[in-house]
């Protein structure tokens, strides 16, 4: 047996370089308060808690959510690479799903620290030890690159020469992401860029520049989910429901497909995005906007492709037409992404559905993509798991 689970509130802190940041507590603390504030609800009422994070010592959840208050509830931390805050959000779902609980809270947030991302424990096995065999059986290893540009990187060079795919579209994408976040006062990057800056900016592996790369970045997020009935007993906004929400991990087509963009993740997200399509009765043509994961222009680009919003080999042409902005087909990242909104890992998932919340409530301000209903949110996390999440708009 499974219930509809609503959205009832979602809220999130300003997203920031690390230099700037406060500490994780009290983000994460404040990306809670706004999240009860936006539901109308006293934390008194929420039944357990599941915090995501990546980078901190076990509990950090609870030393977060011990500002907001002392109540007994469960508190869960979460870790899933880059898609935790969507994990704690698939664990919250269910929670109130099969009735376990009638409310609770999903928060993510993330202290990091400048330059790019490594491996934490250097004294034991890798977990990404099969990825890095896979990548390095498909191309030269680069020790000068970044751990996941030499990845990601290497995903967009296979899409280049499988399908002829121009670097300037991965430029284009960047030059999109920033156009968006101008309008996001929630995003570290909003300063505008062109095409060929983004191209001349300092080459990091691949097609890849430093422009196409997301930042590393703080940030909280948060959000409330609860039944139907709880949100009616309580005055609870119900107007967004998840339809359908999955989580995927690695198949064996991650390391024996011989192709870069299967080791990223491309069939984790095939896979999730066709259950959700299944489980809701809906296709990719019926949605209207879409916040995807984007740590790379390159993954964005091959993401298109993976949700079926359009057919595999022809993201590039989806990208002139201009299908993957406002005036187009669909509305890719209007928050500015993880290119420009910022990748504070353990937020990343929340800060997806507190926009796509906004958006399906036409609060999204001068970003706001006009007549959604339905809204899908991608989330990937190398290593592997991928959440995808269907949200829809219903009568109050």
């Amino acid at each position: 047996m499974s219930r509809a689970v609503h959205v009832a509130g979602v809220g999130m802190v300003p997203f920031t370089k690390p230099r700037e940041a406060v500490g994780y507590e009290r983000m994460g603390e404040q990306a809670t308060r706004a999240a009860l504030v936006d539901a109308g609800l006293d934390y008194a009422l929420v039944e357990q808690a599941y915090v995501g994070y990546v980078y901190g010592d076990s509990t950090s959840g609870q030393n977060a959510l011990y500002g907001v208050g002392l109540t007994g509830i469960p508190v869960v931390n979460v870790n899933n690479n880059c898609s935790t805050g969507s994990s704690a959000l698939f664990l919250a779902r269910q929670a109130v799903a099969s009735g376990a609980a009638e409310c609770v809270l999903a928060v993510g947030f993330e202290q990091m620290v400048n330059g790019a991302l490594g491996v934490g424990f250097t004294d034991r096995t890798s977990p990404f030890a099969r990825f890095e065999a896979a990548r390095d059986a498909l191309q030269e290893p680069d020790d000068t690159a970044p751990f996941a540009a030499q990845f990601f990187g290497g995903a967009g060079r296979e899409h280049m020469e499988r399908f002829g795919t121009d670097r300037s579209t991965f430029a284009k994408i960047a030059v999109k992401a920033r156009r968006h976040a101008a309008h996001n006062p929630y995003a570290v990057f909003r300063e505008q860029v062109t095409e060929e800056e983004v191209l001349a900016s300092p080459a990091v592996h691949g097609p890849l520049t430093r422009l196409m790369c997301c930042p590393p970045t703080c940030g909280a997020a948060a959000a409330v989910v609860c039944s139907a009935d709880f949100a009616r007993r309580h005055g609870l906004d119900a107007s967004v429901v998840v339809r359908a929400q999955a989580m995927t991990t690695d198949t064996a087509s991650t390391f024996d497909a011989a192709d870069m963009r299967r080791v990223v993740g491309y069939d984790m997200a095939v896979a999730a995005a066709g259950q959700v399509y299944e489980a809701a009765g809906v296709g990719p043509e019926d949605i209207g906007v879409v916040e995807l994961h984007d740590c790379f222009a390159t993954n964005e680009l091959i993401t298109y492709e993976a949700l079926g919003l359009t057919p595999e080999g022809s993201a590039e042409k989806f990208v002139l037409d201009g299908d993957n902005t406002y005036g187009g087909r669909v509305v890719t990242n209007p928050s500015g992404g993880l290119l420009s909104k910022g990748h504070p890992l353990g937020a990343t998932g929340l800060a997806q559905c507190a926009e796509l919340v906004w958006q399906l409530r036409g609060t999204a301000g001068p970003r706001q993509v006009d007549g959604v209903s339905l809204a899908l949110q991608h989330n990937l996390g190398l290593g592997g798991a991928c959440v995808v999440t269907l949200y829809e708009r219903v009568a109050a």
